[in-house]
């Protein structure tokens, strides 16, 4: 009987082992979304997904997720390398009482978000929760109505960076300061200081701040962006974080830039 039940255990972890293979080699470097998708299909070109969370899954690590036509693809976590592009068409991320793109990938980790259009719907959360990996690129993406921030940057990898550009981060944030949310955070996670740099963005009339370096060893670059807010530069800490404004960057009221830290 013991040796029946033996040899019943090793062909379910034979059984187990093969399916697990079977799924990963299943993953595909390229995978497609559509608004007419099923989150049941392989994510092909022919037979797309209907969400991003549909299928990151089923996208290997470092692999792409593209938008093949218009929709609403939801929110979604990511943990691992990963790009979700969409050009030329609408690629909707609609939350309500949820952050709607939440990164948290290992350290090394690089993500890119280009081409979406992420709504909280001025119940949402936050609109991108950078959370973990070393990357994040935010390209040409609009950001609006969230009651914490646009965009919070705070992972837990060493040297983490996330760089946006040629972007609209519209209408988010809550409370007053020093605690209150607005445009794009940066902050401390434990005794990692995270770092930004945002080109050619518009940050406008997000409550409390447009952008805001929060703990020591915060560092925001600027250029080539348009700011406004009775506080559009925030920085928080003893001593405060650093914002470098480089090159023109217009503060449609009020703000004060510290170039003591070469940008990087």
């Amino acid at each position: 009987m013991r040796r029946v039940m033996l040899l019943s255990i090793m062909c379910a972890a034979v059984l187990l082992s093969l399916v697990y293979v079977d799924f990963a080699s299943a993953q595909a470097t390229r995978t497609w979304v559509s608004g007419v998708g099923d989150d049941a299909n392989p994510c092909s070109r022919t037979a797309p997904c209907k969400t991003f969370a549909g299928a990151i899954s089923k996208t290997a690590t470092g692999g792409e997720i593209n938008v093949l036509d218009p929709g609403g693809f939801g929110g979604v976590t990511i943990t691992k390398s990963i790009s979700i592009i969409a050009e030329y068409v609408e690629a909707g991320v609609l939350v309500s009482g949820t952050n709607a793109i939440i990164v948290n990938a290992p350290a090394g980790s690089k993500v890119l978000l280009q081409g979406l259009d992420i709504e909280g719907l001025g119940t949402g959360i936050n609109g991108v929760n950078f959370l973990g990996g070393t990357q994040l690129y935010i390209i040409r993406c609009s950001i609006r109505n969230f009651t914490q921030n646009g965009v919070n940057v705070a992972s837990s990898s060493a040297g983490a960076h996330a760089f946006i550009h040629d972007s609209y981060i519209l209408n988010n944030g809550s409370g007053s300061l020093p605690t209150g949310f607005g445009g794009v955070n940066v902050a401390l996670n434990g005794a990692v200081g995270n770092i930004a740099s945002i080109t050619n963005t518009s940050l406008l009339n997000n409550a409390n701040f447009a952008v805001q370096a929060n703990g020591t060893g915060t560092i925001i670059g600027l250029q080539t962006s348009v700011l406004n807010g009775a506080n559009a530069l925030s920085r928080q800490g003893a001593p405060a974080g650093v914002i470098n404004c480089v090159g023109p960057s217009n503060l449609l009221v009020n703000g004060t830039c510290d170039n003591t830290i070469n940008f990087k």
